[in-house]
């Protein structure tokens, strides 16, 4: 869990329960969801990092990228953690790369390849990949997703891990 301040159950569910609506709302009423969360977010106290960082993913999931980059670093400035945290970190991360940033998404997602793993574990390496691919590093972005992916193969699972291995290695090293 984030260090997120005073938030109940009550506020979280109704968040989920706006986010599981999200798929009906039409492109052009993209403002009406983003409103949805707004209204929420007001319940909050004023310095919440939950705030921007809801406003930051109404953003980003209605097609705003530049709008979501100032509201996730504010979320992170704020004291963001725990897995939300992650979150904005993977969310930022690509928000920067559709901006042309890549290289920044590429130094925030970094650190996260050594930290305690999750679920996002894999989305940290995908976003991290992408990133690195907007920087025509794509040897090394496709050698996160077949690491990533090795791991949930029902086979082949050693020689992927290699594979992944192999494609960052010194150009002498077979494949």
């Amino acid at each position: 869990m984030c260090e997120c301040g005073p938030v109940n159950q009550d506020w979280e569910d109704r968040v989920s329960a706006a986010w599981a609506t999200f798929d009906t709302y039409a492109e052009e009423d993209a403002a009406d969801f983003r409103a949805v969360v707004d209204a929420l977010v007001a319940e909050l106290p004023d310095d919440s990092p939950l705030g921007p960082f809801e406003q930051a993913c109404a953003w980003d999931s209605t097609g705003h990228s530049d709008r979501a980059v100032p509201l996730y670093r504010e979320a992170l400035q704020r004291g963001l953690s725990g897995y939300k945290g992650r979150r904005a970190k993977i969310q930022l991360s690509s928000s920067l790369r559709n901006i042309g940033q890549a290289e920044e998404g590429v130094a925030l997602l970094t650190p996260e390849l050594d930290a305690p793993s999750d679920e996002l574990d894999d989305a940290v390496r995908a976003t991290l990949a992408l990133c690195l691919s907007s920087l025509g590093r794509d040897r090394e972005g496709l050698a996160l997703v077949l690491g990533a992916l090795a791991a949930h193969l029902p086979r082949y699972q050693r020689s992927m891990a290699h594979y992944a291995r192999a494609l960052c290695a010194p150009q002498d090293v077979p494949l």
